[in-house]
């Protein structure tokens, strides 16, 4: 197979951090293990998904406050924050607390767009702003301004005994320049690289032709060119690709087979475009290491890339994330360039 344009530089990985109703603790405590055990096995990167209403991570800014204690190096990002639900300007001072306390080390990934089941959850979430909320690109704008230390307000000095910023405050320098954003369509991807932002890319795309063919690899490095080519550094920009991915070569036969199992109930919604947004999803990728390395060198997105965030599938239990994680980086790692860091 042909290699990959350049060897592989980053590896992270990305869970969902699922947790029982009647013990909510237990997951989240699960999650910030899985954060420390990557850091001791040399990820660069680990990245939390963002769940509302949910048994998933609805605060990662939160678990990533805690994680930022019990780890020293390890990347911590956000796949995505869904802007839609959130204040700009109350993110950012989150987010520039958070980065602080981690030293420098947080990654926010957001995207826009109205919140999932808006029709459900809008009286709740905004009850009498609803039909006035700009769901769209302006929000995340905002969002950058004020992590890049722009003013929100004309006013600040001294009023009484107390002190007065004109910009959200904690500030925290080099933070705007470490924003991703997810992007699964080509106008999204351009728009990302005319702000400057960094790029995430997941296992899911936007078909944007109605007839087809529809080939998600051919997608996907197309939107990472678009990207780039609305980036003065171009090829220099950071991309990132998040596919789901399971080695199995540590596993045990029957986690082999949940795994298959698994990957198998999930790939009819490959072969064509799903939902009114045209989605495409790109199969799960199960199997050893050496197997699973030559399928990536194979991939016309994975050979644009030299960072990956891979994710975990939702499903499973901590043993079985402990052993794929393991496999990821002794064993897919190393087969693709990748030295662990530390």
């Amino acid at each position: 197979m042909p290699p990959t344009a350049r060897p592989l530089r980053k590896l992270g990985f990305l869970t969902i951090g699922l947790f029982d109703e009647a013990d909510p603790r237990r997951g989240h405590e699960s999650t910030l293990e899985i954060i420390k055990l990557g850091e001791r096995l040399g990820f660069d990167s680990a990245w939390v998904r963002h769940r509302h209403l949910q048994y998933g991570i609805s605060s990662p800014v939160a678990v990533l406050a805690a994680a930022s204690q019990r780890t020293r190096r390890i990347a911590l990002g956000t796949a995505v924050i869904p802007l839609g639900w959130e204040n700009p300007l109350r993110l950012a001072e989150d987010l520039a607390t958070v980065d602080l306390l981690a030293g420098g080390r947080l990654n926010p990934g957001v995207s826009v767009g109205p919140p999932g089941h808006f029709d459900r959850v809008s009286n709740a979430l905004y009850p009498d702003t609803a039909d006035a909320e700009d769901f769209g690109h302006a929000r995340a704008e905002r969002l950058l301004d004020c992590l890049r230390g722009k003013p929100v307000t004309d006013f600040s000095g001294t009023e009484g005994f107390e002190v007065f910023s004109d910009r959200v405050q904690p500030h925290s320098p080099g933070l705007s320049r470490r924003v991703w954003y997810g992007a699964g369509s080509l106008r999204s991807a351009r728009w990302a690289g005319e702000q400057g932002l960094n790029l995430l890319t997941s296992n899911v795309v936007r078909a944007d032709d109605p007839d087809g063919p529809w080939d998600f690899a051919e997608i996907q490095r197309s939107l990472i060119r678009a990207f780039r080519a609305a980036r003065p550094d171009g090829d220099a920009a950071r991309v990132s690709q998040g596919l789901v991915v399971v080695p199995t070569d540590s596993a045990t036969a029957e986690q082999r087979a949940r795994y298959e199992e698994y990957a198998a109930r999930r790939l009819p919604r490959t072969a064509q475009p799903q939902g009114p947004g045209r989605l495409l999803f790109a199969p799960d990728l199960v199997g050893p290491s050496e197997e699973i390395a030559e399928r990536l060198r194979a991939h016309a997105a994975f050979r644009e890339v030299d960072e990956v965030a891979f994710a975990l599938p939702f499903t499973f239990g901590h043993e079985d994330y402990v052993q794929i994680l393991t496999d990821m980086a002794t064993k897919l790692g190393p087969a693709l360039g990748w030295t662990p860091a530390g």
